[in-house]
């Protein structure tokens, strides 16, 4: 079992690197992330290493912390999320906005990977909800949005995000009003207390 491996990179792909340690060259592959992050060709370099072999063939997996391999880790627990749809996920989000998207129940960050449609992205939120690491740092104040959104609601988080905030913060944002104001709170209202929070909390 390979655990860690460190070397030369010798070749970087769009998915892969290979590492030459002593000269032996290591198929290794990789989020964008982590690729971004390895410096480039002739860098001595040392990457945490997800080792899984099935039937005859061996396939490593590299990543540059504990955070993304933990992430990894949890990822392909869930149904239907294998390897490369762990790597794609790791690459179009950061291991804490997953946590976080998890945390929030915001299926639409989640889609933003390649491959995660709406059914997938809420099996990942339904498997992991009870799953996230108790040491994560968190925003404060997360809160999950009503399990039947009523169109209001969405389009208060949609305003939010027109306006340039991430999507997580406006869920988090109108999910707390939306829990102190109850049902009568209309889409002016949500809009209006969720810019003003915002303004408050420097967001």
């Amino acid at each position: 079992m390979i655990a860690k491996l460190t070397g030369i990179v010798d070749t970087i792909g769009d998915s892969f690197l290979i590492l030459d340690v002593g000269g032996i060259g290591y198929f290794v592959s990789c989020s964008s992330r982590t690729l971004g992050n390895t410096g480039s060709q002739g860098d001595r370099i040392t990457l945490l290493i997800e080792t899984v072999m099935r039937a005859e063939s061996l396939h490593l997996y590299g990543f540059e912390n504990q955070e993304e391999q933990n992430c990894f880790r949890l990822l392909t627990t869930v149904q239907g999320v294998g390897m490369r749809m762990a790597l794609a996920l790791l690459s179009a989000l950061s291991p804490l906005d997953i946590f976080q998207a998890i945390m929030a129940q915001d299926k639409a960050i989640l889609t933003r990977a390649d491959g995660v449609g709406p059914k997938l992205a809420s099996r990942i939120l339904a498997e992991l909800k009870d799953k996230i690491p108790p040491t994560l740092p968190m925003p404060q104040n997360v809160y999950p949005l009503p399990s039947s959104l009523t169109p209001h609601i969405e389009e208060a988080v949609s305003a939010l995000v027109n306006l340039g905030y991430r999507r997580l913060e406006a869920v988090t944002t109108i999910s707390k009003i939306h829990q102190q104001m109850g049902e009568e709170a209309t889409l002016n209202d949500l809009i209006r207390q969720g810019l003003s929070l915002l303004a408050r909390t420097g967001t």
